[in-house]
């Protein structure tokens, strides 16, 4: 049960003083979600993101152009508009004159705000016009007494339409008021030696800077309230994972013997990446606990391969397999791969996806009960009720970023100890794994396997585009196969399959019919159907949306054209440009970007002219663009944090990493008293999923 402490935080911000039906409504449009309508804690967590500086008090003569001044003036005459010009009213103080100009202004508003002869404080931009200093629309009008009230830096918080800035700070006020006197669950030498305040004093103390400075990121202020959400996320991965290995995995050693037929099938050697990441997977599978481990590998470092061979060592201990991929694409492709293997060392292995005949699923949902079904490949298909495993040893789950946790967990529930391998091809900094994954266990394949070439990656500006379309020629001739990719040109997939269709068939005044066209609204036969004319030669050039991102496994494609690759991320571009250098062929990419090039799209551009490495583009991606975009978070709707930023608070997130980790080993239940006062901690980040495990467990 949540402490009573507490509810005041759980209740709607109509209970708000000043926050009425209609603006109650818009705070719920802009803080809540699908799982809850906004509460008052929510409010307290919408922190702002700027913050306006009123504390200049300067004379007219003194106040600078182009900053915000709070200016104490009196009103001499009032000039009300001609025909369709501003409404003016002249102020003045011993050094000098400032007229306040009113667009479209209620005069009745005006007069009663401004009375002449009256003194008032003005606070605004000052600027000049025709070598007059004026304040256009005064954000701020006050007399003594409400000069008294205004804050020394306001807050600027995230709106949505109709939600008033004055709104929110008045919503903010009163649920900074509801928190209750909350007992202080950091160590306090820890808290002393950083300098910090109290959760509830840094919490104030955002919502009502007394300097900009206050407002930063890197401001005490908020990586106390960082370090506490870091620390409720750590707190809360450490105990679901305990959870998950105390629910003990049965230990599957295998005799290897699965695993030597497979490997004498490869056409190629192992790389050692994959040779090191196997033992660690083979040993979690032969211990008594769960396996719970992330595969990260760079494109085309053999991940699927690794997957195979583990769930070789599966089947060897008499289990089944099942490998979930988030898009149909990737599914087949995954099969693809794994078929010619596994039937060598005469494993079964069926494909599931959403578009199957109703006869094939059956056949497919019969042989997995029965457990004549060794390999099941799907989409999210695999978590549904009808598929009833015989016995699931291990769970694969592909791109698992795309995934919630509950579905990561769903398929490791449809057996009983079954481990889980979770695979990503976006390689992640290894502050960003700790963060998210943390209740995980790494392996990394950074080697490339063998006969694969490196890439040229060039940039080149689109004005120059019919000299490319000429190269590309000069290239078909010679057998090459090329992707052409056009970006989102908006926040619309019309816009982005617009863009594609247009470029398809400008290409094919060139190419006729070797041109091809696959985007994310085709239905999936066509799309499959358009993938495959390609992989077996029939078109030459593919004209596609990101829809080919990931997974997509065409080894005589050698040639990646990237439209406007300006507008999109790193992490992305090294996904796209890992589509070719798939064979033994020299590949290319060509980066077209329209100018002139800001300075971040300029550094992103450069920095994959330089290396391969997406270890390295992964960091810099972090740095460049933040942690959401990187994990495709934004889209993903996987839980990202409100408050803590890791491309800042890096280091804290080690600490809070170690003080979970020290803690939980003295207290694995929070029933002390630290650990009481920690479970606030986790109501208050919304991390109580955690608290339930300790109760189920």
């Amino acid at each position: 049960m949540r402490p009573s402490l507490l509810d005041p935080l759980f209740a709607s911000p109509s209970s708000l003083p000043g926050i009425g039906p209609k603006n109650a409504q818009l705070l719920d449009r802009l803080l809540g979600g699908a799982e809850h309508p906004a509460r008052v804690l929510d409010v307290l967590m919408h922190l702002p993101y700027d913050g306006v500086d009123r504390r200049n008090r300067p004379t007219i003569a003194q106040a600078p152009i182009g900053a915000v001044s709070t200016i104490k003036v009196r009103v001499a005459e009032h000039r009300p508009p001609r025909a369709k010009g501003p409404y003016r009213v002249l102020t003045e103080d011993g050094t000098g004159d400032l007229t306040l100009i009113f667009f479209r202004a209620n005069s009745g508003w005006v007069e009663k705000a401004l009375p002449v002869g009256a003194t008032r404080w003005v606070s605004g931009l000052v600027e000049i016009f025709d070598y007059y200093k004026q304040m256009v629309h005064p954000d701020r009008i006050l007399d003594e007494e409400g000069l008294k009230t205004l804050p020394p830096v306001e807050p600027v918080y995230g709106l949505t339409e109709g939600l008033f800035p004055r709104v929110m700070a008045k919503a903010a006020a009163g649920a900074l008021a509801r928190l209750p006197v909350l007992p202080e669950w950091l160590d306090e030498n820890f808290v002393r030696a950083n300098g910090w305040a109290s959760f509830g004093e840094a919490l104030a103390r955002v919502h009502e800077p007394q300097a900009p400075d206050d407002l930063k990121p890197e401001s005490n202020f908020f990586a106390r309230l960082a370090y506490d959400e870091l620390l409720s996320h750590q707190l809360a991965l450490r105990l679901v994972r305990r959870k998950m290995q105390v629910l003990s995995g049965r230990p599957q050693p295998g005799d290897g013997a699965l695993r030597a037929k497979i490997l004498a099938a490869l056409p190629f050697a192992l790389t050692g990446d994959q040779t090191q990441a196997l033992a660690e997977i083979s040993a979690d599978q032969g211990s008594d606990k769960r396996m719970l481990r992330l595969l990260q590998g760079d494109v085309g470092s053999g991940k699927t391969v690794v997957a195979l061979l583990a769930m070789a060592q599966a089947i060897e201990a008499g289990r089944q397999a099942a490998l979930m991929a988030p898009t149909e694409i990737l599914a087949r492709q995954h099969f693809d791969t794994i078929k010619p293997l596994a039937e060598a060392a005469g494993l079964t292995v069926a494909l599931a996806t959403g578009r199957d005949k109703a006869t094939e699923r059956r056949a497919t949902l019969a042989a997995l009960a029965s457990g004549a079904l060794n390999i099941v490949v799907g989409t999210h298909a695999l978590v549904q009720d009808d598929f009833v495993y015989h016995d699931l040893g291990l769970a694969v789950i592909d791109e698992q970023h795309r995934f919630g946790v509950q579905q990561r967990l769903a398929l490791g529930e449809k057996g009983v100890g079954v481990d889980v391998l979770a695979m990503t091809a976006t390689p992640i900094p290894r502050t960003l794994a700790l963060a998210y994954f943390g209740d995980m266990d790494f392996s990394a394949l950074r080697e490339k396997p063998p006969g694969r070439q490196p890439i040229t990656t060039r940039t080149v500006n689109a004005e120059r585009i019919d000299e490319v379309v000429a190269g590309l020629g000069r290239a078909l001739k010679d057998g090459a196969r090329v992707y052409w990719v056009c970006p989102l040109v908006a926040e619309s997939e019309e816009s982005d399959l617009a863009a594609a269709e247009a470029r398809a068939e400008d290409l094919r005044k060139f190419f006729g019919d070797k041109v091809g066209l696959v985007h994310g609204q085709m239905k999936g036969r066509d799309k499959d159907a358009a993938m495959e004319a390609f992989a077996a030669g029939e078109t030459k050039i593919l004209v596609a949306t990101t829809v080919i991102e990931v997974g997509v496994n065409v080894p005589e494609a050698t040639i990646m054209v990237i439209e406007h690759a300006e507008r999109f991320g790193l992490a992305q571009l090294h996904q796209l440009r890992g589509r070719v250098g798939r064979g033994d062929k020299k590949s290319s990419c060509i980066l077209l970007y329209a100018g002139p090039v800001g300075e971040t799209a300029k550094a992103r551009l450069e920095i994959l002219r330089q290396t391969e490495d997406g270890f390295r583009i992964a960091e810099e991606d972090l740095r460049l663009r933040g942690e959401g975009e990187i994990l495709g978070l934004r889209q993903s709707g996987a839980p990202g944090f409100k408050i803590a930023r890791l491309d800042i608070h890096a280091d804290l997130l080690r600490f809070a990493r170690d003080d979970a980790e020290k803690f939980l080993a003295d207290d694995p239940d929070l029933r002390g008293e630290r650990g009481q006062k920690l479970r606030l901690l986790l109501y208050l980040f919304e991390r109580d999923t955690a608290l339930k495990l300790l109760r189920a467990g």
